[in-house]
């Protein structure tokens, strides 16, 4: 087992792979930008090591000063965490060619699902349904235009290397699929430097569903059962839960086995999630693969009782998975509400500033995952999230009962932040008696 291991990210997710690699006795390098120097989290790692200016691409994404900080800690291997250099196939091959293990599947799978396009055609050979697309990129107006008129409108456009709601739009008419394609590939080449995109047949109001799954290197392959991420705004989520109220026993368990076929045909290691949209006639589709942990993996460890990040952390060091498929439960419900620095009543602008007062609720069924303090800077420069407030109760009623509870308690003063929002949706008639899909927040509060 590893003695040193550097998580090459920050906040949230920096603090729960610290405190996961404490609890296996293993010592932790962290790395920290200028806007993040001073954070009390950093305390918790054995060493820390400043990678650059506060922008991530002079910091965290800067793939030589994370090295560097990796050969200088003397360490085994890096958790990326997700995000910044998490599903960077080059980033993962620089670390094998250092004899530095990367936790998180080998660049050749990462690079394969990473695609979205080729990840489509894989979805295919393992029989796994896909959403009606374009055979390749759309490199233009007039290839783009034959595929909407052949499925009809609306349709998506999305990038290759889409991700967090970036990269994606839908076209309503050949007006609109112009300005929309450019919109899509100017956003993607920005914040991915990968302007390809392909198009899809939009499926209307559908529920995002995902397979959590797991593979070790001894060819083992599990599913962890399925999160229900419907609840979102401008294609980022807001709510995640499992199991999801939008799905039959029957789909659920086609669901997950087709999530383990997937996986299996890409010969894929570590953790991934596989994500399915579910349309009103209770089909599911194959839209793509994270080929890291995910923000929400709470979720499924409330309901498992199994830690994901010590489940990666073995992986990569080459233990078998210690359970099987049929020894994973799916016990209770459990409801993630993400706390974001955002003003939900002007259009979810990002709300940095100084967190004069934090209170964070707790009692039973109830878990706080965050970094921040009452004190905390919210920086500019990166993800609006400063916490997940994830809670798990016998039934559904009692865990939104708890949610809410749990957000009454929860005070986060000084800054605009959504869980006044999380308050209102969850005690709407729609999600108490889950009628949502990915529409619902822009349909209902906006």
């Amino acid at each position: 087992m590893y003695q040193r291991i550097l998580v090459a990210n920050r906040g949230e997710i920096a603090l729960r792979i610290i405190r996961a690699c404490r609890e296996l006795g293993i010592e932790t390098v962290a790395i920290f930008s200028e806007a993040d120097r001073g954070a009390q989290y950093l305390e918790l790692a054995d060493e820390a090591f400043c990678v650059g200016p506060p922008k991530p691409v002079d910091s965290y994404l800067r793939i030589a000063n994370v090295i560097s900080a990796a050969e200088v800690g003397n360490v085994q291997a890096i958790h990326p965490g997700y995000g910044f250099l998490a599903e960077n196939a080059h980033f993962n091959e620089v670390c094998r060619s250092c004899k530095i293990d990367f936790i998180g599947p080998t660049p050749e799978a990462m690079a394969k699902l990473g695609d979205k396009n080729s990840a489509r055609e894989l979805a295919r050979q393992a029989k796994v349904p896909v959403v009606p697309g374009s055979a390749g990129l759309v490199t233009s107006i007039e290839e783009a235009r034959q595929f909407a008129h052949e499925v009809d409108f609306p349709v998506l456009i999305k990038a290759v290397a889409c991700g967090g709601g970036k990269g994606m739009r839908v076209a309503a008419n050949d007006l609109a699929l112009q300005s929309a394609l450019q919109q899509a590939r100017s956003e993607a080449e920005a914040a991915f430097g990968n302007g390809a995109v392909y198009l899809e047949k939009y499926i209307e109001q559908p529920r995002h569903v995902e397979v959590q799954v797991l593979a070790d290197l001894h060819g083992n392959v599990v599913h962890l059962w399925e999160r229900d991420c419907s609840v979102q705004r401008r294609h980022q989520k807001l709510i995640e839960e499992s199991p999801s109220q939008s799905i039959t026993p029957e789909t659920r368990q086609l669901m997950c086995e087709a999530a383990v076929r997937m996986i299996s045909e890409a010969e894929y290691t570590n953790a991934a999630t596989v994500e399915f949209i579910v349309d009103r006639d209770g089909n599911f589709y194959f839209i793509e693969v994270n080929a890291r942990i995910q923000v929400e993996h709470p979720v499924t460890e409330m309901v498992t009782g199994i830690d994901l990040i010590k489940q990666q952390i073995l992986i990569a060091g080459g233990q078998p998975l210690p359970f099987q498929q049929e020894d994973i439960p799916q016990r209770g419900v459990a409801i993630e509400c993400r706390i974001n620095a955002e003003d939900p009543k002007k259009n979810f602008q990002p709300s940095p500033g100084k967190i004069e007062r934090l209170i964070v609720p707790g009692g039973f069924g109830v878990r706080f995952d965050s970094h921040v303090h009452s004190g905390y800077f919210v920086p500019p420069y990166y993800d609006s999230m400063i916490g997940k407030l994830i809670v798990h109760g016998a039934t559904r009623d009692e865990a939104i009962a708890i949610m809410q509870r749990a957000l009454l308690e929860l005070r986060v003063e000084g800054i605009k932040n959504t869980s006044a929002l999380h308050r209102e949706i969850l005690s709407h008639s729609a999600f108490v008696e889950g009628r949502v899909d990915t529409t619902f927040v822009e349909r209902t509060f906006t």
